[in-house]
Protein backbone atom coordinates (compact mmCIF):
# COMPACT_ATOMS: atom_id res chain seq x y z
CA UNK A 1 0.00 0.00 0.00
CA UNK A 2 1.33 3.01 -0.83
CA UNK A 3 1.21 6.21 1.77
CA UNK A 4 0.34 10.11 0.78
CA UNK A 5 0.44 12.53 3.33
CA UNK A 6 -1.11 15.84 3.29
CA UNK A 7 0.82 18.50 4.75
CA UNK A 8 -1.35 21.67 5.81
CA UNK A 9 0.66 24.90 6.42
CA UNK A 10 -1.92 27.67 7.34
CA UNK A 11 -1.65 28.99 11.05
CA UNK A 12 -5.60 28.92 11.12
CA UNK A 13 -8.10 26.21 9.62
CA UNK A 14 -9.49 27.92 6.30
CA UNK A 15 -9.08 27.89 2.48
CA UNK A 16 -6.05 25.83 2.43
CA UNK A 17 -7.15 22.52 4.28
CA UNK A 18 -10.11 22.72 2.21
CA UNK A 19 -7.93 22.44 -1.13
CA UNK A 20 -5.96 20.33 0.35
CA UNK A 21 -8.60 17.94 1.19
CA UNK A 22 -10.74 18.02 -1.22
CA UNK A 23 -7.89 17.68 -3.35
CA UNK A 24 -7.09 14.07 -1.87
CA UNK A 25 -10.81 12.94 -0.89
CA UNK A 26 -11.15 11.15 -4.01
CA UNK A 27 -7.72 8.83 -3.13
CA UNK A 28 -9.24 8.19 0.88
CA UNK A 29 -10.73 4.91 1.25
CA UNK A 30 -9.15 3.39 -1.53
CA UNK A 31 -7.45 -0.28 -0.77
CA UNK A 32 -4.06 0.58 -2.85
CA UNK A 33 -3.65 4.32 -0.86
CA UNK A 34 -3.71 5.62 2.39
CA UNK A 35 -4.45 8.99 2.94
CA UNK A 36 -3.11 10.56 5.98
CA UNK A 37 -2.91 14.31 7.27
CA UNK A 38 -0.39 16.56 8.99
CA UNK A 39 -1.45 20.50 9.96
CA UNK A 40 0.94 22.32 11.39
CA UNK A 41 -1.68 24.86 13.06
CA UNK A 42 -1.18 24.92 16.28
CA UNK A 43 2.03 22.85 16.42
CA UNK A 44 5.38 23.97 18.30
CA UNK A 45 8.11 23.57 15.88
CA UNK A 46 11.21 25.44 16.70
CA UNK A 47 13.35 26.58 13.59
CA UNK A 48 16.89 24.84 13.31
CA UNK A 49 19.13 26.99 15.06
CA UNK A 50 22.61 25.18 13.13
CA UNK A 51 23.88 23.91 16.18
CA UNK A 52 25.36 21.09 14.71
CA UNK A 53 24.13 18.69 17.39
CA UNK A 54 22.74 16.23 14.62
CA UNK A 55 26.36 16.32 12.32
CA UNK A 56 28.42 16.04 15.30
CA UNK A 57 26.83 13.04 17.11
CA UNK A 58 24.93 11.56 14.47
CA UNK A 59 21.54 11.84 16.42
CA UNK A 60 18.20 13.27 16.02
CA UNK A 61 17.76 17.33 16.80
CA UNK A 62 18.05 18.00 20.25
CA UNK A 63 15.46 20.71 20.49
CA UNK A 64 12.78 18.39 21.80
CA UNK A 65 8.80 20.01 20.29
CA UNK A 66 6.15 18.95 18.32
CA UNK A 67 8.39 17.75 14.90
CA UNK A 68 9.83 14.66 17.03
CA UNK A 69 6.74 12.81 16.49
CA UNK A 70 5.88 14.84 12.67
CA UNK A 71 8.87 14.03 11.10
CA UNK A 72 8.51 9.92 12.40
CA UNK A 73 5.13 10.14 10.22
CA UNK A 74 6.89 12.01 7.55
CA UNK A 75 9.51 9.71 6.63
CA UNK A 76 7.08 6.69 6.74
CA UNK A 77 5.19 8.31 3.49
CA UNK A 78 5.81 7.54 0.52
CA UNK A 79 4.68 10.77 -1.07
CA UNK A 80 3.43 14.26 -0.11
CA UNK A 81 0.80 16.86 -1.31
CA UNK A 82 2.24 19.95 0.77
CA UNK A 83 -0.20 23.19 0.34
CA UNK A 84 0.53 26.76 2.34
CA UNK A 85 -1.45 30.14 2.45
CA UNK A 86 0.44 32.90 0.91
CA UNK A 87 3.00 34.65 3.56
CA UNK A 88 5.00 37.99 2.69
CA UNK A 89 5.05 36.49 -1.05
CA UNK A 90 5.70 32.86 0.51
CA UNK A 91 5.58 29.73 2.28
CA UNK A 92 4.75 30.56 6.09
CA UNK A 93 6.75 30.12 8.55
CA UNK A 94 5.58 27.19 9.98
CA UNK A 95 6.55 25.31 6.49
CA UNK A 96 9.70 26.77 6.93
CA UNK A 97 10.37 25.46 10.26
CA UNK A 98 9.20 22.12 9.38
CA UNK A 99 11.32 21.81 6.13
CA UNK A 100 14.56 22.96 8.13
CA UNK A 101 14.40 20.75 10.95
CA UNK A 102 15.14 17.51 8.48
CA UNK A 103 18.48 18.53 9.14
CA UNK A 104 19.43 15.29 11.13
CA UNK A 105 18.17 13.34 8.03
CA UNK A 106 21.15 13.89 5.80
CA UNK A 107 23.32 12.75 8.87
CA UNK A 108 21.56 9.85 9.74
CA UNK A 109 20.26 8.35 6.30
CA UNK A 110 21.16 10.96 3.52
CA UNK A 111 19.20 8.99 1.22
CA UNK A 112 15.55 8.33 2.85
CA UNK A 113 13.68 10.80 0.74
CA UNK A 114 15.11 10.17 -2.81
CA UNK A 115 12.35 7.78 -3.59
CA UNK A 116 9.96 10.25 -2.61
CA UNK A 117 7.53 11.97 -4.75
CA UNK A 118 5.67 15.85 -3.66
CA UNK A 119 3.65 18.45 -5.13
CA UNK A 120 2.80 21.83 -4.35
CA UNK A 121 -0.30 24.13 -3.54
CA UNK A 122 -1.17 27.75 -2.31
CA UNK A 123 -3.63 29.59 -1.68
CA UNK A 124 -3.65 33.54 -1.88
CA UNK A 125 -6.67 35.68 -0.73
CA UNK A 126 -6.24 38.06 -3.93
CA UNK A 127 -6.03 36.91 -7.75
CA UNK A 128 -2.68 37.40 -8.25
CA UNK A 129 -1.68 37.42 -4.64
CA UNK A 130 1.67 35.44 -4.79
CA UNK A 131 0.23 31.66 -5.03
CA UNK A 132 3.32 30.79 -8.03
CA UNK A 133 5.90 32.63 -5.46
CA UNK A 134 4.73 30.27 -2.65
CA UNK A 135 4.62 27.22 -5.13
CA UNK A 136 8.24 27.85 -6.45
CA UNK A 137 9.21 28.26 -2.59
CA UNK A 138 7.95 24.94 -1.53
CA UNK A 139 9.58 23.46 -4.40
CA UNK A 140 13.11 24.67 -3.65
CA UNK A 141 12.41 23.71 0.47
CA UNK A 142 11.23 20.01 -1.49
CA UNK A 143 14.35 19.57 -3.70
CA UNK A 144 16.54 20.85 -0.68
CA UNK A 145 15.37 17.90 0.68
CA UNK A 146 15.76 15.01 -2.41
CA UNK A 147 12.45 14.76 -2.62
CA UNK A 148 11.11 14.54 -6.22
CA UNK A 149 8.89 17.11 -7.58
CA UNK A 150 5.80 16.29 -9.59
CA UNK A 151 4.74 19.09 -12.30
CA UNK A 152 0.57 19.46 -13.29
CA UNK A 153 -0.67 19.39 -16.25
CA UNK A 154 -1.14 22.28 -18.74
CA UNK A 155 -3.07 25.23 -17.17
CA UNK A 156 -1.82 24.03 -13.31
CA UNK A 157 1.65 23.84 -14.43
CA UNK A 158 3.80 23.67 -11.52
CA UNK A 159 0.99 23.52 -8.67
CA UNK A 160 -2.20 24.30 -7.55
CA UNK A 161 -3.38 27.71 -7.35
CA UNK A 162 -5.90 28.81 -5.75
CA UNK A 163 -8.01 32.18 -4.98
CA UNK A 164 -9.62 32.11 -1.75
CA UNK A 165 -11.12 36.14 -1.91
CA UNK A 166 -10.13 35.91 1.61
CA UNK A 167 -13.39 34.07 2.31
CA UNK A 168 -12.19 31.13 3.88
CA UNK A 169 -14.03 27.65 2.72
CA UNK A 170 -16.48 29.59 0.87
CA UNK A 171 -14.33 31.30 -1.12
CA UNK A 172 -12.49 28.18 -2.20
CA UNK A 173 -15.03 26.40 -3.35
CA UNK A 174 -15.98 29.24 -5.63
CA UNK A 175 -12.85 28.91 -7.39
CA UNK A 176 -13.68 25.66 -8.92
CA UNK A 177 -10.63 25.85 -11.95
CA UNK A 178 -8.70 25.75 -8.75
CA UNK A 179 -10.17 22.89 -7.12
CA UNK A 180 -9.83 20.71 -10.37
CA UNK A 181 -6.21 21.34 -10.80
CA UNK A 182 -5.99 20.23 -7.14
CA UNK A 183 -7.43 16.74 -7.98
CA UNK A 184 -5.46 16.84 -11.33
CA UNK A 185 -1.88 17.46 -9.64
CA UNK A 186 -2.61 14.68 -6.95
CA UNK A 187 -3.95 12.08 -9.75
CA UNK A 188 -0.97 12.41 -11.67
CA UNK A 189 0.97 12.49 -8.48
CA UNK A 190 -0.76 9.23 -7.72
CA UNK A 191 -0.03 7.88 -11.36
CA UNK A 192 3.59 8.16 -10.85
CA UNK A 193 3.88 6.94 -7.87
CA UNK A 194 2.46 3.91 -9.34
CA UNK A 195 4.48 3.39 -11.96
CA UNK A 196 7.55 3.90 -9.96
CA UNK A 197 6.28 1.19 -7.56
CA UNK A 198 5.67 -1.04 -10.42
CA UNK A 199 6.99 -4.32 -9.83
Amino acid sequence: MLKILGICGSPKKGATEYLLKESLKPFEGREDIQVEYIFLKGKKISPCTACDYCRKNKAPCIIKDDMNELLEKFLTADAFVIASPVYAYGATPQIHAFFSRMRPIFHLAPTTLRDKFGVAMAVGGRRNGGQETVVSSIHNLMMSRGINIISNECGGYAGAYLWSKDQKEIGAAEDEYAMDQGKLLVNKLVDMMQRFNKD
